[in-house]
């Protein structure tokens, strides 16, 4: 398989979640904020796909997953060296969540369901800055512009 080359101008973004229909619905979504989605049904998919973590600038992961939790992929992929933000997500949210997660090195989380561009915007400013988030436009915003 040949894989595109990664434009700068869309970042790289890694999205772990074993639904189907909620991995493609936030693929379409954050693909349409202009982000270049890399989307995986488990982890053990993920980490072996060292190509597209190395290019990543940022990850998504669900909690709740069959082979392992998205806090354990975490782990791991800091275990190999991967030091981009990521935010977790999860339907069973509490504080001893939050506490672990944030423990283990996610930036922050969120509870489902989510608000999808309101989860761009947040990635977004995960990884270019608060200051130059809206250096990456999307689509929808650039065809508003014109």
């Amino acid at each position: 398989m040949i894989e595109k080359d990664v434009c700068p101008a869309r970042p790289v973004l890694l999205l772990l979640e074993d639904d189907a229909a909620v991995r493609r619905s936030l693929q379409l979504v954050l693909e349409g904020q202009g982000f270049q989605v890399r989307a995986y049904a488990s982890p053990t998919m993920l980490l072996a796909d060292h190509r597209g973590v190395a290019a990543a600038s940022c990850l998504v992961a669900d909690y709740r997953l069959a082979d392992m939790d998205g806090i354990e992929a975490l782990v791991m992929l800091r275990e190999q060296g991967w030091g981009r933000p990521a935010i977790l997500v999860s339907a069973h949210g509490s504080k001893a969540l939050t506490r672990r997660a944030l423990d283990s090195g996610f930036a922050l989380v969120l509870e489902k369901p989510l608000r999808q561009f309101s989860l761009a915007k947040t990635v977004k400013q995960l990884i270019v800055g608060l200051d130059r988030a809206a250096a990456i436009p999307s689509p929808i915003e650039s065809s508003h512009r014109a």
